[in-house]
């Protein structure tokens, strides 16, 4: 199922959308999935590991799963994993793909009002455009006017994440949806939405793919050169500093500005936790858990 929006729709118009139209029951727990968008390899342990995890996180708690939609990057490993999860018939996932409807291939197959559409989920390797990743229940495609261009998702897809971890889930206890950052890979755009999520009121936790590369692995090796009050000695930040140069091929002051959000980071650091391929894939689903545990406290 899809909906095409303007990049402005109110987030409750949205949810009641899911809700009532999808007939979605809301989730007890969100995972909302960031990491790179180009295409990057993850080593076969470290794959199993997290889509099992993500999936059995997703299958115990009823969790809803957020993605960028796309079949690229982190979102491709995410489609492997419910893919491989649908051929064994475990029981439904929820996992809904927010993208830009400006950077879809074949966007025009999808233009209609209550039909269904078949839709070519085949990628043209000499097109700037991306194909969304069929594996996903539902999409929600963002329309801000441009085209070949990502960002109309991003504000959309922030806000509607705020609205529902504001849903009274327990309303004896007037708790809310709890949500939770997953963090594979990624650029330097995925540090700063690991820093939003911290500094969100009330804090969004961090799970982070050790391992996986980039910016997941930034964020890692900050997290075990850190003391308990987020500080970092001297040394480690000047090997932070030329590692984030190297990674990102930036320059110093570029490198300066990254370094300042992970050091942030650090300062919540206690809500950031790790997960490799040295661990049983169940080691995602407990950090998952107990983070929700955490959050309910």
């Amino acid at each position: 199922m899809y909906i095409r929006v303007s990049h402005d729709t109110k987030p409750d118009s949205l949810l009641h959308l899911m809700v009532k139209e999808w007939q979605l029951e809301l989730p007890t727990l969100l995972i909302s999935v960031h990491g790179g968008l180009q295409n990057f390899d993850l080593q076969p342990k470290l794959k199993q590991v997290f889509g099992k995890g993500l999936i059995k996180a997703a299958v115990t708690t009823g969790a809803w799963i957020f993605t960028g939609g796309v079949s690229t990057g982190v979102i491709r490993h995410v489609g492997d994993a419910l893919k491989d999860h649908s051929s064994k018939s475990r029981g439904k996932v929820c996992a809904i793909g927010i993208a830009p409807w400006g950077i879809l291939e074949n966007k025009e197959d999808l233009i209609g009002k209550d039909v269904n559409k078949p839709y070519q989920a085949i990628s043209n390797p000499l097109s700037k455009l991306a194909v969304l990743n069929n594996s996903h229940s539902h999409f929600i495609l963002s329309d801000n006017g441009t085209c070949g261009k990502y960002g109309a998702e991003v504000k959309l897809r922030r806000q509607l994440e705020k609205h529902i971890s504001l849903q009274k889930i327990n309303t004896r206890l007037g708790q809310g949806v709890p949500v939770v950052c997953l963090i594979v890979e990624g650029g330097p755009n995925v540090i700063s939405i690991a820093l939003e999520s911290l500094r969100e009121e009330p804090p969004v936790p961090v799970v982070v793919c050790d391992g996986s590369g980039r910016a997941s692995d930034i964020i890692s090796f900050a997290h075990k050169y850190s003391e308990v009050e987020g500080l970092v000695n001297e040394d480690a930040k000047e090997q932070l500093l030329v590692t984030i140069q190297k990674t990102f091929n930036y320059n110093k002051m570029q490198s300066g500005q990254i370094l300042l959000m992970v050091l942030e980071c650090m300062k919540k650091r206690e809500l950031v936790s790790f997960y490799s391929n040295v661990r049983h894939h169940s080691a995602i689903n407990i950090n998952i858990l107990a983070k929700l545990n955490q959050l309910k406290g």
